[in-house]
Parts: structure tokens; sequence; C-alpha cells
């Protein structure tokens, strides 16, 4: 016999594994600083490509009159500054990124835990049925 309460259930569940439950077990199934750590460098390796994007994209804009004052400029002072915003951009990418990957941790454990709870409802929906 079909329970109609099982089946709704089963439906929800269903859809929530084929939407947001791939991303939220693979994301449950790291400790939470594992994966706010993992993400955190992977923000650190996208700021210092950025960085150095942004760096050369600056150099060739005005390539003529870097030339001609290269040897006018002090760039030891210029590489200090440089690495001084570099600091400054990654220490802020990592601020953000920590805030943010970690919200959504606790949202995916958050919504894995209601997808066991409604594991364990379905099982003794089961359970009842049998007897």
């Amino acid at each position: 016999m079909l329970n109609e309460d099982r089946i709704i259930l089963m439906t929800r569940m269903a859809s929530y594994e084929e939407n947001e439950g791939k991303k939220n077990v693979s994301i449950g199934s790291y400790f939470r600083g594992d994966y706010i750590g993992l993400q955190v460098i992977k923000s650190v390796i996208s700021a210092t490509i950025a960085f150095a994007l942004l760096v050369t994209l600056a150099v060739t804009y005005d390539i003529g009159s870097f030339m001609q004052d290269i040897y006018k400029l002090d760039l030891l002072q210029i590489g200090k500054n440089l690495l001084i915003v570099y600091v400054v951009m990654v220490s802020i990418y990592i601020a953000i990124s920590y805030f943010i990957y970690s919200y959504r941790y606790n949202v995916a454990k958050r919504s894995l835990k209601c997808y066991f709870n409604n594991l364990k409802e379905l099982n003794s929906l089961y359970e009842e049925e049998k007897k």
C-alpha cells in the first residue's frame, strides 16, 4: 500500500539530493577547519594571480614611460610598495574568504542535519508499515 507521507518525504529528499545535496555532501565530508583552510588557500592563489595580472596590466599600459624612466626609478621602493599592497590585498581576501566559507560550511551542515533527520523519519515510517 502506498503511504502518502512517505512518498512526500521521499520526493522532498530526492529533490534535495539532485539540487543542493551534492554540493552539501561534498562540503560535509570535510572537517570545518580543513574545508575552510582549503578554500582560503585557493583564495590566496587566486589573489596572487589577480595581483600579478593587475601589476602586469599596469606596467604594460604605460610601458613607454616605464622603460624611459627605469634607470631613474627606485626599484627597491617600488618593490616594497608592491609587497605592501600585495599583503594588504591578500589579507583582505583571506578575511572575506574565511567568513564566506565558514558561513557556507555552517549552512551545509545544517542542511545535512535536516536531511539525515528526514532519513530517520523515513526509516521510522518504514518500520511502522512493517508492524
